[in-house]
């Protein structure tokens, strides 16, 4: 069984800051691309960024140049680091990653439980 254990949102300000952070934990052979979603009210879920087992990126045009996604392969861990954040980056995120696990040594995908993510004054 593979989880993925998602900490770090929070209230804050706009122009403030947050760093989400993802642990994959179980029965994990790799971990391959890894990401976040967001999803805020009324609204569907959308990709906010994602990242690859080699490191390459990919932003939602509404986050680039204030987010980074970042990840650590030895922890099975991925990071969003959020910037510049603005109301409309209020948000349920959530987590996502595809996992080789050792039990079927098969592709898995599997999500967080999401945190929430509010920016206001």
């Amino acid at each position: 069984q593979v989880q993925l254990v998602e900490s770090g949102g929070g209230l804050v300000q706009p122009g403030g800051s947050l760093r989400l952070s993802c642990a994959a934990s179980g029965s994990i052979f790799s971990a391959n691309a890894m990401g976040w979603y967001r999803q805020a009210p009324g609204k569907q879920r959308e990709l906010v960024a994602a990242i690859t087992g080699g490191g390459t990126t990919n932003y939602a045009d509404s986050v680039k140049g204030r987010f980074t996604i970042s990840r650590d392969n030895a922890k099975n861990t991925v990071y969003l680091q959020m910037n510049s954040l603005k109301p409309e980056d209020t948000a349920v995120y959530y987590c996502n990653a595809r996992v080789i696990t050792i039990a079927t040594m098969r592709d898995l995908e599997v999500w967080g439980q999401g945190t929430l993510v509010t920016v206001s004054s």
